[in-house]
């Protein structure tokens, strides 16, 4: 009688909301790359683009779920049946959450409370990670930021975000379930948003040098912010699951730009000059502002091993080269 072959190993499996946004293609990208069965939780949408994961698509799973519903979240994961879910869905806007603090509330804030009762529900042995934010600590209360630094939200958002926030911590010490929360500050990408001023730059940029354009408009150049790699910020993401015990890590560069910094970079990388384009708009100003946002990422250093590898000058040019590919095509 031969011997039985041996079971093949099942791949692990992920869960990702959020997936068609900058950081779910960038994760979905990553855990492909480590083996992973990855499945995206995607709203029931006409309208819905899958264009920064397109060229994942027939790698992926995806599956019907909408924060705002329960019974659908429940459903896809029996339907994924996943090791680790990823919530990086959100109203993610701050802008937006000013006019629409419900709606930025019912996705950032409740939503969370949803899909962790629904990991509950369905098996408490999922690993789940929380996309939290740098905006939760909003009116600074002591520069650099580390993860035992007070919250003061300064926007709509940044209060949904303390919110979903603190109910992972709550789910993993009332249920004993592998919560993580990853306090992200401001990480970019050529797969940025338009809406977000790190792209708006780089866009404007472009379509400047190219003719298509003559004017940025833009609004407080000073104020400061730790700007990463999304790419980079990922990887902190998947370590954070990967450890023994749940914990709270804040994932930053802890170097500070200016917006003009980041304008400067951005015209220089196609020789030209901001002060013959840059129009200074109040339109574009905050009603509270947030001035100064610096990350202390030691602890993600020390224990997940964690490091950014992209520079910020070498982020402005990726995004401002791939802007005038895309506008030159």
């Amino acid at each position: 009688m031969s011997a039985s072959q041996p079971k093949e190993p099942e791949l692990p499996t992920a869960l990702i909301t959020g997936i068609t946004g900058q950081d779910g293609s960038y994760l979905a990208e990553l855990l492909l790359e480590k083996g992973y069965d990855v499945w995206g939780m995607v709203r029931r949408a006409s309208t819905e683009s899958y264009e920064r994961i397109e060229h994942l698509r027939d790698q992926l799973h995806f599956v019907q779920g909408d924060l705002l519903d329960q019974p659908s979240l429940t459903t896809a994961l029996e339907a994924a049946r996943p090791d680790e879910v990823y919530n990086l869905a959100a109203q993610s806007f701050v802008p937006t959450s000013w006019s629409q603090p419900v709606l930025t509330a019912e996705f950032t804030a409740v939503g969370v409370t949803r899909l962790l009762e629904a990991v509950r529900q369905v098996n408490r042995d999922i690993r789940f990670y929380q996309a939290s934010s740098s905006e939760m600590f909003g009116k600074v209360r002591e520069t650099p930021q580390t993860e035992l630094t007070p919250l003061y939200p300064r926007s709509p958002y940044g209060v949904a975000k303390c919110y979903g926030h603190y109910i992972t911590v709550n789910y993993r010490e009332s249920y004993g379930m592998h919560c993580s929360s990853g306090i992200l500050f401001n990480h970019e990408s050529p797969r940025r948003g338009l809406e977000f001023v790190t792209r708006k730059v780089t866009d404007g940029v472009a379509r400047i040098k190219l003719g298509l354009t003559d004017e940025l408009r833009l609004g407080n150049l000073d104020a400061k912010r730790d700007w990463g790699f999304a790419g980079d910020y990922v990887r902190a993401m998947w370590l954070m699951l990967q450890q023994e015990e749940p914990d709270d890590y804040v994932v930053a560069t802890g170097e500070t730009h200016t917006v003009q910094r980041l304008v400067d970079l951005a015209f220089a990388r196609v020789g030209l000059s901001p002060e013959n384009h840059v129009v200074l708009d109040p339109a574009f100003v905050r009603p509270a502002e947030v001035d100064l946002l610096v990350g202390d990422p030691q602890k993600a250093t020390d224990q997940l091993g964690w490091t950014p590898e992209v520079s910020f000058e070498e982020l402005v040019n990726m995004m401002v080269d791939a802007d005038m590919e895309r506008l030159s095509a």
